[in-house]
């Protein structure tokens, strides 16, 4: 698709104008708004005409325009590169020319790139919360995802950010005496933190690393900060999610001693259990019950704060949400497992797991399906962390035995993949309901995106808010800001948006600094 605008136009003018909404929908193609040229409205036609007579007229008082720096060619042609290089049809396919002239496009795009945080619709919840914290196992709310699950996602992993911010702000701590209460800048005004949360590697650098790098600091620690544990206090979002929410967020890994911690990957059995064949990853369970010298073990902390925060509010609707990122997906298992085991009369309790390893086996999968943990893994698909550790024995093996070939089928096979599952030390199994994102779907992010990237939860959060269906995996009208994902994986995002970024009053201040201009209100969905 091949539209023009004069280059004289400039991007901070683009205000004036009163763009229309459109409206979308899936066709076949990923993106396919319905939009006819021949029958635009009386007045589109006159918007097209007092456009191209201003057009007229700054082009003989500006010659130069907003695109100096395009490559030489007339002023039309540098007005069309604009557009063109911001290759605006891959996100809205089949517009026509007079919706593509107008600068409602850039002036979106403009708001993408903006700071100011724009969310999907907020609606009451009411009865309808236990189905949105997974007693169906999010049956008929993914495929489409449903705006109401959208929003929840995307502001559970917001609040795993939170952990991150509150980390790295401060990431050491003090090896002779116990931490100082910190500050969590939480993104829901409505929930208070009652506890931070610590966890301790139970191993230790050699004396080399020591001798090799003495100034490595914080990044040798035993302990660190690992998240929080916050409740609900507000009435009005108490009563829009129809429960007080309490929320445990886990950040992911910070500290060499994580590290370490993350590639002891042998399984090992659970003590509290009574089945051997329950087992996790050594590291993982490393992490979740180790004290440190100044701190109780994540795996205390946890289970002393829920106690106490549901004993405060007994008798009212309560619900715990876990969350995490990578190593904190991890322990995001581990933490609802051991409330579960803990906690007496412990209320419906869900995990919200972003870019999460595999951690146990299929013994220990079955476990938590038993105690009626609910878990939804956000998985993309060009995620390599969440294709380890160890060996995956795909339980659908088992589980839809009419699919199988004759041979699959048989007795010996069945032998076999048990001795694989019990008594193989790398032989986990993924637990939960998945949400598949991709990062390949996203019209700004490039399709070779690196392993950073396609880990990274600013990326996993712009994937979720943007996926829509597997037929239409990316909305037309995502609302998430791309000034953070621009921040943190500039190198990421196609060059065309970076590059134009300038032309759309970005201005890079060592982050992204914008200036704000009116924009249109999102559409519902």
């Amino acid at each position: 698709m091949h539209t023009g605008i004069s280059s004289t136009l400039p991007a901070p003018n683009l205000h004036v104008f009163h763009p229309r909404r459109a409206s979308f929908m899936c066709n076949n193609s990923t993106l396919n708004p319905v939009v006819s040229s021949s029958t635009a409205p009386s007045s589109t036609r006159q918007h097209l005409s007092n456009l191209e007579k201003l057009l007229q007229k700054t082009n003989q008082t500006d010659p130069e325009g907003v695109v100096k720096g395009c490559s030489n060619g007339s002023v039309e042609t540098k007005g069309k590169v604009l557009l063109e290089r911001l290759n605006l049809s891959r996100i809205w396919p089949e517009m026509s020319a007079a919706d593509d002239m107008s600068p409602r496009n850039l002036n979106r795009l403009q708001r993408l790139l903006s700071k100011t945080m724009e969310y999907s619709p907020r609606n009451n919840l009411g009865s309808r919360w236990r189905e949105y914290h997974g007693c169906y196992d999010w049956s008929g709310l993914l495929d489409p995802l449903d705006e109401n699950l959208r929003r929840e996602v995307v502001r559970y992993g917001e609040f795993v950010q939170a952990a991150y911010h509150c980390f790295h702000s401060n990431p050491a701590m003090s090896a002779d005496e116990a931490p100082l209460p910190r500050h969590v800048s939480l993104p829901e005004r409505s929930y208070k933190v009652t506890k931070s949360l610590y966890a301790t590697s139970s191993v230790g650098l050699p004396q080399w690393v020591d001798d090799v790098a003495p100034n490595l600091g914080w990044m040798t620690q035993q302990s660190s900060w690992m998240g929080f544990v916050a409740v609900c206090d507000d009435k009005r979002e108490i009563q829009r999610m129809g429960r007080r929410d309490i929320v445990i967020a886990l950040r992911g890994t910070a500290t060499c001693l994580e590290w370490t911690e993350n590639f002891r990957a042998q399984l090992v059995e659970i003590s509290e259990s009574d089945d051997p064949t329950q087992k996790v990853g050594c590291g993982f369970l490393s992490l979740h019950k180790t004290p440190g010298a100044h701190v109780p073990s994540l795996a205390e902390s946890v289970v002393d704060e829920v106690q106490r925060l549901t004993e405060i509010y007994k008798g009212e609707n309560l619900s715990i949400t876990i969350t995490g990122h990578s190593l904190g997906a991890a322990l995001s298992l581990l933490v609802a497992d051991e409330i579960s085991s803990c906690v007496p009369q412990v209320p419906p309790m869900a995990v919200f797991s972003f870019g999460g390893p595999r951690v146990g086996n299929k013994g220990f999968a079955d476990r938590l399906n038993e105690k009626n943990i609910k878990v939804l893994r956000i998985v993309n698909n060009q995620d390599l962390i969440t294709k380890v550790p160890g060996v995956f024995i795909d339980g659908r093996l088992k589980q839809d035995p009419d699919k199988l070939e004759e041979e699959q089928r048989n007795e010996s096979f069945a032998r076999v993949l048990n001795m694989l599952e019990n008594n193989n030390p790398w032989a986990y199994s993924h637990v939960g309901t998945e949400l598949k994102v991709d990062t390949k779907m996203s019209p700004y992010l490039k399709p070779n995106a690196d392993v950073a990237c396609c880990h990274d939860l600013e990326a996993y959060l712009h994937l979720v808010d943007g996926f829509l269906s597997m037929e239409c995996p990316f909305r037309s009208n995502a609302k998430r800001s791309l000034a953070k994902l621009i921040d943190n994986q500039k190198s990421n995002v196609k060059q065309l948006y970076t590059d134009e970024a300038l032309s759309l009053n970005l201005e890079r201040r060592g982050s992204f600094s914008i200036s704000m201009v009116s924009c249109l209100p999102s559409p519902s969905r």
